[in-house]
């Protein structure tokens, strides 16, 4: 399958590389974000492969340390709330997944954020509470696109909260943004993360190209700044985001 982003993913390589003399507006310091970047956000090896006997796609990420061991400490509060992230962007379509046909990268993030629960329809710690499980890791389909305002490049893509046009997936947690908190369950194993998806959650759609990248994302409440920007790139899997691998079959 020919990739359709590889020009645009290029581009924002580009701005991260070059977007180190500006000042961006994320709350945590640079030495707080920095302290989130250990060996076990450091990737070495991203890997998707389909099962044809179970028909499912399973998403592989290995890490120098513990995968899944770092987590952010909350803020307190939604502004300035941090968010730590291991993230498989793709070729996909956002519409294989649910999203109306909106342009941007759709990637699945793995992600860990203390000072909010965004995933309601799950129960990810088994407290039975539905409502307090944002700082263990868990998954969600985001449309990223690109955002000069902070220094990873991207952001989650919004939308107006009245624009009736917008189609999101049934388990989407209500935000005016492209994001899904589909529910797959992540399984860590010493310096491994798995998830496993369903094909039918893709549409059936198992050739594609893909990338391995490790972040700290931040949610932003001020007028100007991004709901979800992209604030540090700790690793990428290929060097150049250029999503050069493709499913093994």
């Amino acid at each position: 399958m020919k990739p359709r982003n590889v020009p645009f993913v290029l581009l924002i390589f580009a701005i991260i590389l070059f977007s180190s003399v500006v000042v961006y507006a994320q709350k945590a310091t640079g030495q707080q974000i920095e302290q989130l970047n250990t060996t076990d956000m450091n990737i070495t090896e991203a890997r998707v492969v389909y099962q044809g006997t179970q028909d499912q796609l399973i998403f592989r990420m290995a890490v120098d340390g513990i995968a899944g061991e770092t987590k952010p400490e909350p803020a307190g509060q939604l502004n300035g709330a941090p968010v730590l992230g291991y993230v498989f962007p793709t070729t996909l379509s956002p519409t294989v997944v649910g999203f109306g046909d909106v342009k941007g990268i759709l990637a699945l993030a793995i992600t860990s954020h203390p000072d909010f629960d965004d995933t309601p329809l799950w129960d990810e710690n088994g407290d039975h509470n539905y409502e307090n499980d944002g700082k263990c890791y868990h998954t969600h389909w985001v449309v990223l696109g690109e955002d000069n305002r902070v220094e990873g490049g991207l952001s989650v893509r919004e939308f107006k909260k009245e624009d009736q046009s917008v189609i999101l997936p049934p388990t989407n947690p209500g935000m005016p943004m492209y994001l899904d908190s589909p529910g797959f369950p992540v399984v860590f194993d010493d310096n491994m993360l798995s998830v496993v998806v369903p094909a039918q959650r893709v549409s059936n759609e198992t050739s594609f190209n893909y990338d391995g990248a490790t972040a700290y994302m931040e949610v932003s409440t001020e007028k100007g700044q991004p709901m979800l920007g992209v604030y540090k790139v700790f690793k990428v899997s290929s060097g150049d985001l250029s999503l050069p691998y493709s499913v093994q079959q």
